[in-house]
């Protein structure tokens, strides 16, 4: 069974979707979280042009999202992120490195040209295995 959320503890997502597609495995839950950008509840960008910042703020969603269905980062699988300029890629890793110890997560990166929101400069989504006993 899937189950969609967008837990009410976290910025609204940007459109009609949810945050996350939860698929109960038995004992583990599978968790696909939807690209997070570093947007308020009104949809405005925050911390326009600082990549750190956004990687920040979008980190700090994610995590009220795994929360939510009891989880944490530790849970995470797997990370995609895409960025609008790989120059700024080491703000971005000095983030998930102080988040995510090695071993990290399997990890994909892709350059895009823009995102749908001026002043965005990376999209991230995750997938997460958390332990069912763990729902919130």
């Amino acid at each position: 069974m899937v189950i969609l959320d967008s837990p009410p503890s976290v910025v609204r997502p940007a459109g009609p979707y949810s945050h996350v597609a939860r698929v109960d495995t038995g004992d583990v839950a599978l968790l696909f979280l939807a690209g997070q950008i570093a947007a308020d509840d009104d949809g405005a960008v925050v911390h326009p042009g600082d990549m750190e910042a956004q990687a920040r703020y979008i980190f700090d969603v994610i995590h009220g999202i795994l929360a939510a269905h009891g989880g944490g980062f530790e849970h995470v699988a797997h990370i995609r992120t895409f960025v609008t300029d790989l120059g700024l890629l080491p703000q971005y890793g000095k983030v998930r490195r102080e988040l995510f110890p090695e071993p990290a997560p399997a990890s994909t990166t892709v350059e895009i040209a823009r995102l749908f929101r001026a002043g965005a400069l990376l999209e991230v989504e995750v997938t997460a295995a958390v332990p069912v006993r763990a729902r919130g």
